[in-house]
């Protein structure tokens, strides 16, 4: 290394050892002189800085902190303590790479260790070159565009390398889960640091738009409103802390400081600007920082900085008072690697080295790896130097935002571990539902309908929030105490809920929020697929449907035949048929059972002559009267007719029991005589108009609705747009009670309008399910936090308490909405099962009853013919006679006799043969 003028200690301890023998004045003396020439023995060790100045710029930010980083070395003796570290400072222009070569052959000449600077690319590899040939470290500060055959061997740089910079952004891009961004950079190194995320799109589903400043012109606000006219919300900014400082301002003139932007800026330096103006603006602004200041030492260095640079010239504008940048930590690191690596250098010397000669300096090599060798924390965090090209790759790199107490770290990106949430901010993001937005005031979109907003009714002028009242009124009041905002409730311009016209374009309340003229919308507003696509709703605070609005219909009066409606007409027709059948079948088993005839004249035993009461008229009339719950003097006597009688009674008394209980309720019961039930009914039909609010929700049900039910009732509304379309539900509501109108609209609405005028009620049930939610901008702070007070609300009762309050009305008279229905097969069908059953079985009873008394006859006489039965049932079966003759002798055609018995007396006590037999 090099020293100060050798110190040839015993010659000069001798000479004044021999003059101090002469008294003890000599000896403070001796030792005043020693203490100089041990002095006069320590190291010195110089470095070279070379500096680039701007214009009304005396001395740069680099210049400053490698001075005080020199002085901070020289005061702690425990870091260098036999060695003094020196400097040789040059300062050039910018762009000026022919000077700066110059400069550094000078500096190599004097014998330095290491040459620190420039910063700009042209120079730097001008300096570069000359170290490279020369072997003496070349130590920097800033970003260096990296080569493709880097053959910078004595090349060491502590700025972060660029392409772990560029997967930092990806990692805080694919953080903030954004889909949509822009990137606007300075110059083209920029986009070298943006290549990651370039490449993304294909991967992570990103749009990406690139845009780039105007060189050397700072005034950016064409760009910025071009990007507010295509409301970029999600920006990157690549530029020096001084264009970012610039950005801020014209950001803010542009009204573009709000909640609803996120600008993240690349450069480690947005700690160190101004950020007082923008603390309770509400924007999103995020970035890096090196500087790892929640370390004691490092405060206690920066604080030491401030110090001084308030004792000297004046801040940069847009930086903070006395703050270190990252480029002067970074130096300040730089000059303390110097001092570590030299504590480990042993029998170093340094000599001058000629630019002409191309003489290396032999101890290069050595120092070099020193430097790479080397670890320790600075300013900057930890310092680790890869061995074979020297740039630095492991470090922490802060994510921090801009929050209203200035800006806090809430991530740390790792070059090798990638991001970690810090404690903090993992307890801040399960938190944030109860945060409060205080601090500020909300503008509120809303549109008058009752009961939602509605002006209030008072004496006296009213202005601001108190002209309105109403359930989303009561509803934005509860928001605001539980979130604790304030808020403007604003009427919508065009009177318009928002839909999208045939260019893509929107209007009403939807257009207010993607302009941001407003930050919620609260009203009536139905979360559809289509405004979810441009909007953000919280989650709704009422569930309804589409239905119809129409007026009440009349009450029918009852017609001359009413009495017929109990039962409907198959009913009828098949009483009729079954009091017919019933009687034929009556009639011929009466008949046919030989229980039925007996004697007309009871007084002469032996006449020939048996009668039967049931003839086809006398059956007839049988039926009739049962059914008429009259009776008649006709009994029947055998068990097969009597089986027909009684099921024939069963049956009546159920039907009649059944009119009886039905015509109660057609008597009691208005019937309504409504021209449409549903839907379908309007869909089938054209001399009722019907139709929806223009560009309201209900109208885009249809219009984008593909059931042809739906799509044919559009085709209706939309052929006739002039008319069907009315302009706001109070057009409607008048329409319909004036003209033959259907009103299609939700369903919460009908229920009040129906509440407040009797003449009006719902046809048919609901056609959809949607809801109604609160209305804020795409990537606004504010969506979730009103989700959870609209949910805490719902759990407490309060939506429902509200409904009640303001969908209470007068109240119509009570009605009872439910009609009597005909009574069909479907109902009393099983009776008619039981009677034919009957029937059934009573025909089997007469056919056993003539078997039976056949073959009693058989025991009395010898033989019963075939003929004989067949002239017997002939005769039976008469319609217009009920008087015939007994059975002819036996003696007749005996050769054809089917119950054939030998001849014998009958025993049986109270029966006595013919005289024909």
């Amino acid at each position: 290394m090099e020293v100060s003028p050798v110190c040839h200690g015993a010659s000069v301890r001798g000479d004044f050892a021999r003059s101090t023998m002469e008294g003890r004045r000599g000896l403070f003396f001796y030792l005043l002189v020693a203490a100089q020439l041990c002095l006069s023995s320590a190291q010195v060790l110089r470095i070279g800085g070379i500096f680039e100045t701007r214009e009304r710029e005396l001395v740069s930010m680099d210049e400053l902190a490698f001075k005080f980083a020199v002085n901070n070395i020289n005061r702690n003796k425990t870091l260098m303590p036999n060695t003094t570290l020196t400097y040789d400072i040059q300062r050039i222009n910018l762009f000026d790479g022919f000077e700066a070569s110059r400069r550094v052959c000078d500096q190599l000449a004097l014998g330095v260790v290491a040459v620190f600077g420039p910063s700009h690319s042209s120079s730097v590899s001008a300096v570069q070159s000359i170290c490279n040939a020369l072997e003496v470290p070349h130590i920097q500060t800033r970003w260096k565009h990296p080569s493709v055959d880097n053959k910078d061997i004595f090349f060491i740089n502590l700025y972060p390398e660029y392409t772990a910079i560029a997967r930092a952004i990806l990692d805080v891009v694919t953080f903030f889960k954004w889909r949509k961004l822009t990137v606007v950079y300075e110059d083209s190194t920029g986009l070298m640091r943006m290549q990651e995320l370039i490449k993304a799109p294909a991967k992570f589903n990103l749009k990406i738009k690139i845009r780039q400043l105007t060189p050397g012109n700072q005034d950016a606000r064409p760009l910025l409103k071009e990007l507010k006219k295509d409301k970029e919300f999600f920006i990157i900014f690549d530029c020096s802390y001084r264009m970012a400082a610039e950005l801020l301002k014209q950001l803010s003139s542009m009204g573009m400081m709000t909640e609803y932007y996120h600008f993240f800026f690349t450069t480690l330096d947005l700690f160190a600007l101004d950020l007082e103006p923008y603390r309770y603006s509400g924007v999103n602004m995020t970035g890096f920082r090196l500087l790892n200041i929640d370390d004691p030492w490092v405060a206690s260095t920066m604080d030491k900085w401030a110090m001084e640079r308030l004792q000297g010239p004046k801040q940069e504008s847009g930086l903070m008072d006395g703050v270190m940048t990252t480029d002067a930590a970074l130096m300040y690191d730089a000059v303390f690697m110097v001092a570590v690596a030299s504590q480990r250098a042993t029998q170093m010397t340094v000599s001058s080295l000629q630019c002409h000669r191309h003489k290396p300096w032999r101890f290069g090599p050595r120092f070099m790896n020193l430097f790479k060798e080397a670890q320790w924390d600075g300013l900057t965090g930890h310092i680790v130097l890869n061995k074979t090209d020297g740039l630095r790759r492991d470090f922490d790199l802060d994510i921090i935002s801009l929050k209203e107490d200035g800006t806090a770290r809430i991530a740390v990106w790792n070059s090798y571990r990638g991001m970690n949430l810090t404690e903090k901010s993992i307890r801040d993001k399960n938190n944030n539902v109860t945060d409060s937005l205080a601090n500020r005031t909300l503008i509120v979109t809303t549109i008058l309908e009752n009961p939602y907003v509605m002006y209030k009714k008072s004496d006296k002028e009213l202005v601001g929030n108190d002209r309105f009242e109403g359930y989303c009124l009561d509803l934005l009041k509860e928001l605001s105490n539980i979130l604790g905002f304030t808020y403007e409730v604003r009427l919508v311009a065009d009177g318009k809920y928002g839909a999208q016209n045939d260019k893509g374009e929107w209007n009403g309340m939807v257009r207010e929020l993607i302009d941001h003229v407003a930050d919620l919308a609260v009203a009536p507003l139905t979360i559809t697929y289509v405004r979810e696509k441009v909007i953000d709703f919280s989650k709704p605070f009422m569930t309804l449907g589409i239905s119809i609005l129409y007026r009440k219909p009349n009450g029918t009066n009852p017609g001359v035949f009413s009495f017929l409606n109990p039962l409907s007409p198959d009913i009828w027709m098949y009483v009729l048929l079954a009091c017919t059948g019933v009687s034929c079948v009556l009639f011929v088993i009466a008949r046919f059972t030989p229980y039925e005839w007996y004697n007309p004249h009871p007084c002469n035993p032996s006449s020939t002559l048996i009668q039967n009461n049931f003839t086809l008229l006398n059956s007839f009339w049988f039926g009739v009267g049962a059914l008429m719950r009259q009776g008649s003097e006709l009994m029947p006597k055998a068990l097969s007719t009597r089986i027909v009688g009684g099921i024939w009674w069963f049956f009546t008394l159920i039907i009649i029991s059944s009119y009886t209980a039905n015509l109660a309720a057609f008597l009691t019961v208005e019937r309504m005589d409504a021209p449409i039930d549903s839907a379908d009914d309007l869909a089938k039909q054209t001399r009722i108009e019907y139709g929806a609010v223009r560009d309201g929700s209900t109208m885009t049900f249809f219009k984008k609705s593909k059931i042809s039910t739906y799509e044919k009732m559009w085709a209706f509304m939309s052929s006739r747009k002039s008319t069907a379309l009315v302009k706001n539900n109070k057009d409607g509501i008048t329409r319909v009670l004036t003209t033959d109108y259907a009103m299609l609209m939700e369903s919460t609405s009908i229920e009040y309008i129906s509440q407040r005028n009797c003449n009006l009620t719902q046809i048919g049930g609901l056609i959809d399910s949607k809801g109604y939610g609160v209305g804020t901008p795409i990537g606004s702070p504010y969506r979730d936090k009103v989700t959870i007070a609209i949910l805490q609300l719902q759990e407490e009762g309060k939506l429902h308490m509200m409904k009640e309050k303001w969908w209470r009305g007068n109240g119509c008279p009570e009605e009872d909405n439910k009609e009597a229905n005909a009574l069909g097969v479907e109902n009393i069908g099983g009776i008619f099962i039981v009677l034919a059953a009957g029937l059934v079985l009573s025909v089997f009873v007469a056919i056993g009853e003539f078997i039976y008394k056949a073959r009693r006859n058989a025991d009395i006489e010898e033989c019963v013919s075939f003929s004989d039965v067949i002239e017997e049932l002939g005769i039976s079966l008469q319609c217009y006679k009920g008087i015939r003759r007994r059975s002819r002798p036996h003696s007749e055609a005996r050769s054809a006799c089917i119950f054939c018995q030998p001849k014998r007396t009958a025993r049986r006590e109270g029966v006595r043969r013919d005289s024909s037999t």
